[in-house]
């Protein structure tokens, strides 16, 4: 019998904080709706997070796939600059 319940993490960081929740969410349900359900976006209204990019220990994933027991959901902030360009700029000093 498959379980019914997973566990996983949800995470998501600014440039001042950082929160790490662990949750148990239904079997089957989505990234998307984990997300959503976390209450996250209460913590952080003002952060866009309904269109930020997500993924599942560091690989991008679509919001409709299915949650596994044991995954780390993460949502990402949009880059500041291109990684590239900021080493490149701080060679030059």
């Amino acid at each position: 019998m498959a379980d019914k319940w997973a566990s996983v993490e949800l995470t998501y960081a600014t440039a001042k904080r950082q929160v790490l929740l662990e949750l148990t969410v239904a079997a089957g349900q989505t990234v998307g709706q984990v997300i959503e359900e976390s209450g996250i976006y209460v913590e952080f209204p003002n952060q866009e997070l309904e269109t930020a990019d997500v993924g599942v220990w560091g690989r991008s994933v679509e919001r409709s796939r299915a949650v596994r027991d044991g995954d780390r959901i993460e949502i990402y902030r949009p880059l500041q600059m291109d990684p590239r360009d900021a080493r490149r700029s701080r060679a030059k000093v």
